[in-house]
């Protein structure tokens, strides 16, 4: 990302966050704009694309508490825009940029010392990359992206393509920002260093190259495909292995997939937010699948075998006799597949199912076995309606 980025886009706006917002709330956000935008939801809609890309790339630095923290500072540093002006402007709204500006920019005024070590000069080599200098390897951004899954799928877990959208490096001018068949040139104001030095009484400090915004080279034709950026939005299929026993809103975390390192350093991280199917029959409760079994009462009365169903296949239960509605039987070895290995089990809870529509036959049968059963239920309550009587 460009030094101009950081000073001309207003990544907070772009997700509709102030600048308080914590990092939960920069995430929710995302994640709901990057849904309504995505461009599979709008196939066709240039508008909806250009947005999708302007809030990935504010996520790609707020959510990384170390980039936003240098994005805050190089924003407050410069005014928040005192850059922003096209190439051959002298600064914002005409004005020439002033050192005392920066100054005050970043709460401080022109004297003696420079501020706490890690303040202005380490600013100027984080965000300009010490004036186009090589500042050695830095590691790609991450970013997210959202899978469904059937409910047997993250039990047991499963390999699926998943398409990713997110910037990348123009392959027309592989990233120079120059229309094929032309070059960038070094900048003739900073010779290339992106940065130019200024004396403030007794002290000189360098500022970004007002010719080429800190870049150290200044594009002439610009690229068609990306207008000079280097960078467009690029569509990659990967082959994502997600883990046994992803539950709904898990992040899974899928090392070195994201956004590729700069100057030879590794490559972000892909984070998949699954999103999974309820199921008909089966929920969850941790690694256990559970189920709810109606049985007939002479069933629970008596007892007898049932047939269930598991997510690999049918088992056989016995209902021990008298078997009360609501009570918990435990299948072992039939539930979720653990991440570290294992299996949960399966909980069954019988419901004693009592019939709405009796026969005549039934009826009498019925009042024939209340007769032989002695038996009182409600003895207790009986005994304290008494006591009150």
């Amino acid at each position: 990302m460009s030094a101009r980025d950081w000073l001309e886009k207003d990544f907070y706006k772009a997700l509709g966050v102030s600048k308080k917002a914590s990092q939960d709330e920069i995430k929710k956000a995302y994640r709901t704009l990057a849904r309504d935008l995505h461009p599979d939801k709008n196939p066709g809609n240039a508008e909806a694309e250009r947005k999708f890309k302007e809030v990935s790339e504010a996520n790609g630095v707020l959510s990384d508490v170390a980039k936003r923290k240098e994005y805050d500072e190089a924003r407050s540093l410069f005014g928040a825009g005192a850059f922003r002006r096209q190439a051959g402007d002298t600064g914002a709204g005409g004005v020439p940029f002033d050192l005392s500006d920066l100054l005050r920019g970043a709460g401080q005024s022109p004297g003696p010392s420079t501020g706490p070590a890690g303040g202005l000069g380490d600013l100027f080599g984080s965000v300009f990359g010490g004036g186009g200098r090589a500042s050695g390897p830095n590691r790609g951004g991450d970013i997210e992206a959202e899978a469904t899954l059937n409910f047997d799928e993250a039990a047991h877990g499963v390999t699926l393509p998943l398409t990713l959208n997110s910037p990348g490096t123009c392959d027309t001018c592989h990233g120079s920002g120059s229309k094929p068949g032309t070059a960038p040139r070094t900048c003739p104001v900073c010779h290339g260093s992106g940065l130019v030095s200024r004396d403030q009484g007794s002290f000189s400090f360098s500022e970004p190259c007002r010719e080429c915004q800190g870049a150290g080279t200044v594009v002439d034709e610009k690229c068609p495909s990306c207008r000079g950026t280097g960078g467009v939005t690029k569509t990659r299929t990967l082959n994502v292995r997600i883990p046994p026993g992803v539950t709904d809103g898990q992040r899974i975390r899928i090392r070195g997939k994201g956004m590729p390192g700069r100057r030879g350093g590794p490559p972000g991280d892909l984070f998949v937010i699954a999103h999974v199917r309820k199921h008909e029959l089966f929920g969850r409760n941790g690694d256990d699948l559970t189920l709810r079994v109606p049985v007939t009462f002479p069933e629970a009365a008596v007892g007898t075998s049932i047939r269930v169903p598991t997510l690999d296949g049918a088992v056989t239960v016995k209902v021990p006799a008298g078997t009360p509605s609501g009570r918990t039987l435990r299948v072992r070895g039939r539930g979720v597949s653990k991440p570290k290995g294992g299996i949960g089990d399966l909980l069954i809870t019988i419901d004693v199912v009592v019939p709405k529509n009796l026969s005549e036959d039934a009826q009498t049968a019925l009042k024939a076995y209340a007769e032989l059963v002695d038996e009182n239920p409600r003895a207790d309550l009986e005994r304290e309606v008494g006591r009150h009587g």
